[in-house]
C-alpha cells in the first residue's frame, strides 16, 4: 500500500470490501500452513476479518464503514503507530496476491474511499509452480520444510496405477453434444437481466482500445466443435477483458473473423488455465498479417502484368470509435509528406490512437519497404514499446523527410534510447523528440561558429591568412635543391689550385 503521508490513511476514513470467492477448507489450509509464514499471522488475521466482513455464502460489496472498526478488531491503537503497522500488513497481503487496495475520490467530496478487493488463495499446485512465492517460503522455512509441505497437500496414485503403462483415452461427451442451443435467438432481456443482478464492479479507468467489433456469437459460431481449445473460447462470453484483448489484436493487424478463430484454434494461445496468451497471440496474428500481405503484393503485381486493376476500393476503417485527447502543448507539426491531407489537430489525434501499422501506412503512396515494417515489427514485438510512443517514432525518422536518417541502425538507436530513458507513453515521446531537436540545433549552432571563428582567424594574420584567402596551402614553401649540370664541370687552373692544396696538406701532415 503506497501511502505518501500517513493522514492519508486514518481510522476515520471510509471502506468498503469487494470479494467473489467462498474460502473452502483447502484454502484455510493454505492460509496457515503456506501464506502464514510468508506474511505472519497477523497479517492472516487482517484477511480473515477483510474476508468474514461479507456474510459466509455470499459475494460482492460489503457496507461502507470508517476504518476505525478495522483497529478495534485487530486490537490496533488508533494512532500514528497503529496505521503504519496497518499497512505494513496490507502491504504484505498485496505482495503475496491476497489483496489489492484502491482509493476512489468521490467528485463532490475532498474525502476518499478505500475498497479492499480479496483475491482467493492460490492452490496448491497452481502456488508452487509460481516460482517467487516458492522461493520465499523456503527463505522463511526451509528446503525441506517446503518439500514435506508440497508432499502433504496431494495423495499419491495408487501403487497399481503408479508403474503401470497404460493408454488414456478420453470419452468425455462435450456440451455441445448432448445440449443443442438456439443460436439465432438471442435472449436480450435475460442477459440484460442477469447483468443487473449480479454485482458490478467499479474498475478503474483504463485506456479504451480500438477494436474490431467482433462480438462473441460471430466467435463462437465459426469456432470448431470439437476444437481442444473450444472451452477456453467460451469463457470469452463472460471476460470482457480478454474479449476486447482479441478484438484489439484483430483490428491491429486486419484479420477478420475466420482468421481469429483460426489464430484461437492453434496450440500455446491459451494456457493450461484456459488464459489468453496475447503475446503468442500478437506474434502469430503479425505473422498471418505478413503472410497476407506478401500474397496481396503478389496478386497486384500479377494484375498489373495483365492490365487488369481491382476496381474495388479498399473500405477505410482508420475511423476509431473512442479516442485520447491530445493537448495542444503536446502537437507536434505536420510533416511535409501528409501537408493538405489532414491538420495539425487531426494528425496529432491519429499519432496518438492509430496503431503503428496503419499509422506508418500514411506515409507511403504504396506498400510499405518490407524492411522498414520488420525494423517496426521487432521494436513492437521484442522491444515492447508503446503504440503511440512508436508512432512518435516514425514522426521523428520518416516524418522529418531526411534520407540520411530512415536507416535500420539509426531507427534501432532512437528505439534503444527510448527504452533506456523509459518513454512509455505519448507525451513523454514529444518532449523527447523535442529534446533532440534542441540538442541538433545545438550542434549546427556551435559547427557554424567553429567555422565562422576558423576563417575569422585566418583573415586576421597577414602572408598566410592571404594565402589562405587564395586557397593556396597553408604550409610554408620550402625551396627544393636542384642539381646544376654547369657546377659538376671543374677548369684547370681551379684542378691545379686544388692539387696545391692537397700538396701542402700531405707535407703538414707528415
Amino acid at each position: 500500500m503506497r501511502i505518501n503521508n500517513i493522514l492519508q490513511y486514518t481510522e476515520h476514513h471510509r471502506y468498503y470490501i469487494f470479494r467473489d470467492f467462498s474460502l473452502s477448507s483447502l484454502d484455510y489450509k493454505m492460509l496457515s500452513l503456506i501464506y502464514q509464514p510468508m506474511i505472519g499471522a497477523f497479517a492472516v488475521a487482517f484477511y480473515q476479518q477483510l474476508y468474514h466482513g461479507i456474510a459466509e455464502g455470499t459475494s460482492g460489496y460489503s457496507s461502507i464503514e470508517p476504518q476505525r472498526k478495522l483497529f478495534l478488531g485487530l486490537g490496533l491503537e488508533m494512532n500514528e503507530r497503529g496505521r503504519k503497522h496497518l499497512i505494513e500488513q496490507a502491504s504484505k497481503l498485496e505482495a503475496v496476491g491476497l489483496l489489492q487496495t484502491s482509493r476512489l475520490g468521490l467528485p463532490d467530496n475532498a474525502d476518499v474511499i478505500y475498497e479492499y478487493e480479496l483475491a482467493q488463495p492460490l492452490s496448491p499446485a497452481e502456488f508452487f509452480r509460481n516460482m517467487h512465492l516458492t522461493m520465499l517460503l523456503r527463505d522463511k522455512v526451509g528446503k525441506y520444510a517446503v518439500i514435506s509441505l508440497r508432499e502433504s497437500f496431494g495423495a499419491n496414485e495408487p501403487d497399481e496405477l503408479a508403474g503401470a503403462q497404460l493408454t488414456k483415452e478420453n470419452i468425455s461427451v462435450p456440451f455441445y453434444e448432448l445440449f443443442k442451443l438456439n443460436m439465432q435467438s438471442v435472449d436480450t432481456e435475460l442477459e440484460q437481466a442477469l447483468t443487473e443482478v449480479a454485482p458490478s464492479r467499479q474498475s478503474s479507468a483504463r485506456p479504451a482500445q480500438a477494436t474490431a467489433g467482433i462480438p462473441y456469437g460471430e466467435i463462437i459460431l465459426r469456432f470448431p466443435r470439437n476444437s481442444a481449445n473450444r472451452r477456453f473460447v467460451e469463457r470469452l462470453r463472460s471476460d470482457e477483458e480478454q474479449l476486447a484483448q482479441v478484438n484489439y489484436v484483430a483490428y491491429k493487424y486486419n484479420l477478420v473473423v475466420v482468421d481469429i478463430c483460426r489464430l484461437l484454434d492453434e496450440d500455446g494461445i491459451f494456457s493450461e488455465g484456459g488464459t489468453l496468451n496475447i503475446d503468442e497471440l500478437q506474434l502469430r496474428a503479425n505473422q498471418f498479417y505478413r503472410q497476407d500481405k506478401k500474397r496481396e503484393g503478389e496478386r497486384e503485381r500479377a494484375l498489373s502484368r495483365t492490365q487488369i486493376m481491382a476496381s474495388e476500393e479498399p473500405a477505410d476503417s482508420d475511423e476509431l470509435t473512442e479516442e485520447f485527447e491530445v493537448q495542444e502543448q503536446h502537437y507536434l507539426e505536420v510533416p511535409n509528406q501528409l501537408l493538405g491531407r489532414c491538420d495539425v489537430q487531426q494528425y496529432n489525434m491519429l499519432m496518438r490512437n492509430e496503431p503503428h501499422t496503419r499509422f506508418l501506412q500514411r506515409f507511403f503512396p504504396g506498400a510499405i519497404p518490407d524492411w522498414i515494417e520488420r525494423v517496426f515489427e521487432r521494436i513492437d514485438l521484442n522491444y515492447k514499446l508503446a503504440g503511440p510512443v512508436i508512432n512518435v517514432l516514425i514522426h521523428y525518422v520518416i516524418g522529418a523527410n531526411e534520407a540520411q536518417r530512415v536507416t535500420k541502425t539509426f531507427l534501432d538507436a532512437v528505439a534503444s534510447n527510448m527504452l533506456v530513458k523509459q518513454i512509455d507513453n505519448f507525451e513523454k515521446a514529444v518532449f523527447y523528440v523535442r529534446e533532440q531537436a534542441q540538442v541538433e540545433q545545438d550542434k549546427e549552432r556551435r559547427k557554424e561558429a567553429a567555422l565562422s571563428y576558423a576563417g575569422g582567424g585566418f583573415n586576421g594574420s597577414k602572408g598566410g591568412a592571404r594565402a589562405g584567402s587564395r586557397g593556396t596551402s597553408r604550409k610554408p614553401s620550402i625551396p627544393i635543391v636542384q642539381e646544376d649540370q654547369s657546377s659538376s664541370e671543374v677548369s684547370a687552373d681551379e684542378l691545379e689550385e686544388l692539387r696545391k692544396l692537397a700538396r701542402k696538406l700531405e707535407g703538414k701532415g707528415s
